[in-house]
């Protein structure tokens, strides 16, 4: 079978900066599909010479990708840059439960991300 060059305007795999996430759920709220998952929890956090604020944990953010149409809407609307193309396709799997990234999957193509596309 004869690999043919990737055009390059596909977009490849959708990739988590889990440090710019803020659980806001709008990346989910927005999909179409419904194929993004966020969990997280409220903690306080205290920072000398400044009163106590709460923030979000992320604990889980997952892609289903065999829901997933690849339309974007998730990069788009994130507004802390969270979310990237990554153009990698190392992501099939032999079942759809394989489908199912986690955000350690995400996290790792985040660094195929091309240096004008990272935070």
């Amino acid at each position: 079978m004869t690999a043919y060059p990737v055009p390059e305007s596909s977009r490849g795999i959708i990739a988590l900066d889990e440090n710019a996430c803020t659980s806001c759920m709008l990346c989910a709220r927005e999909c179409p599909d419904w194929c993004i998952e966020i969990d997280s929890h409220k903690e306080t956090v205290q920072e000398p010479g400044s009163r106590p604020r709460v923030v979000a944990v992320l604990d889980r953010f997952a892609i289903d990708f065999g829901l997933c149409m690849w339309c974007g809407i998730c990069v788009d609307v994130c507004p802390f840059d969270a979310l990237f193309w990554a153009p990698t396709y190392d992501h099939a799997a032999p079942d759809a439960s394989g489908l199912v990234h986690e955000r350690f999957d995400l996290r790792q193509w985040l660094q195929d991300v091309p240096e004008t596309g990272t935070p």
